[in-house]
């Protein structure tokens, strides 16, 4: 369950502490003709930035090398979505390559951080669409049922707009 109160009092810092948390999310490209795919989040919380490792041959690595640009990334939980545009573009600095290493990246590019596809993708977050909920799945029934008894909708959690 989302910790409301986190989402009211630092929704930016929620945001990024529930993206480095997950595993994957869902990645646009500046081409909108494209569909986004799911890519591994490289969170740098303090600088407020998330990295993702691509690969230059692949349509989305071709696409931003050509025309970086504003992209939407979206993450879904259980009881946390987000929607997030910010501008994606190529990120050359060996030392980001290097922070975020480990087995994981290794796997897809095994001649290391120099492996000739590489490319490392850098997501600088503008704004944000948000929503949460603390609603177990009982809480969530009880809420649907009362909203049916009385006619008023059920209170299944908050979301917001932020600017980030």
């Amino acid at each position: 369950m989302a910790n409301l109160k986190k989402f009211e009092q630092n929704p930016q810092r929620q945001l990024l502490e529930e993206i480095k948390g997950s595993r994957c999310v869902m990645l646009g490209s500046p081409d909108h003709d494209q569909h986004m795919q799911p890519m591994a989040p490289q969170v740098d919380e303090e600088a407020g930035i998330i990295y993702f490792y691509s690969d230059k041959t692949s349509e989305l690595g071709q696409t931003v090398l050509q025309s970086p640009g504003m992209v939407h990334m979206c993450h879904i939980d259980s009881d946390y979505q987000a929607c997030v545009r910010g501008e994606l573009a190529p990120h050359h600095d060996k030392a980001t390559i290097e922070k975020f290493w480990g087995p994981m990246v290794e796997a897809w590019y095994p001649d290391g951080p120099e492996d000739p596809k590489l490319m490392m993708l850098k997501f600088v977050p503008h704004d944000a669409a948000l929503w949460a909920s603390d609603k177990s799945a009982l809480g969530v029934f009880f809420e649907v049922t009362k909203a049916n008894i009385t006619d008023e909708q059920p209170d299944l959690g908050k979301s917001k707009h932020v600017q980030l």
